[in-house]
């Protein structure tokens, strides 16, 4: 009979093996995480924005702070000492990053009608996130109001089945205190 033989490769690959536990190091071992990003404070370096991470460790464990500057070559100015040039990174959506929303000053709203069908009517409210009012909230409430379905359709419209704009006009400032009567204006029907 002829033996059998591990191939080569397979004889000359070094695997990991477990050693047990490390010598000095306390188990179970305890992890701190950033209330800034909710990573692993070592982590940190690779959240978009590392400065708030630096500022919320240095505010809430000066220790492990001083630790890292020290370990990542980082000086007292916060940057690196090797080169006073920013690092470049490669950002991409996704969970990870913040994005920063435009506060622009409220634009005023806008109703229209537009048919729907032959005989069917829906209204169309333009406007209500420049005054930072929650959509999903505004919607559920004209559906409420209304005995009617409501949806929210783009970034800032809500679609009312029915004909209820000449309703809106008084409701709207009597709901939103921000908005004002002469901010609403009718823009007759919307061509879909």
């Amino acid at each position: 009979m002829a033996e059998a033989t591990a191939p080569l490769a397979a004889v000359d690959r070094q695997f990991l093996e477990y050693t047990g536990p490390v010598a000095g190091v306390k188990y179970p071992v305890k992890v701190k995480y950033c209330g800034e990003c909710s990573m692993p404070i070592e982590y940190c370096e690779f959240y978009p924005n590392y400065e708030k991470c630096k500022k919320w460790l240095e505010m809430h464990l000066p220790d492990q702070f001083e630790k890292l500057m020290v370990l990542r070559g980082e000086g007292e100015s916060g940057g690196d000492v090797d080169d006073g040039e920013k690092k470049k990174r490669q950002t991409r959506g996704g969970k990870g990053t913040v994005k920063a929303r435009k506060k622009a000053e409220p634009l005023g709203i806008k109703l229209g009608t537009a048919k729907r069908g032959k005989k069917k009517t829906v209204t169309i409210v333009m406007g209500l996130a420049s005054y930072e009012i929650d959509l999903k909230e505004a919607s559920k409430f004209f559906a409420n109001k209304f005995a009617c379905g409501s949806t929210i359709q783009g970034e800032d419209e809500i679609v009312i089945q029915g004909d209820v704009k000449f309703d809106l006009f008084d409701i709207l400032p009597e709901k939103w205190k921000i908005i004002n009567e002469d901010d609403i204006d009718d823009i007759g029907e919307i061509k879909k």
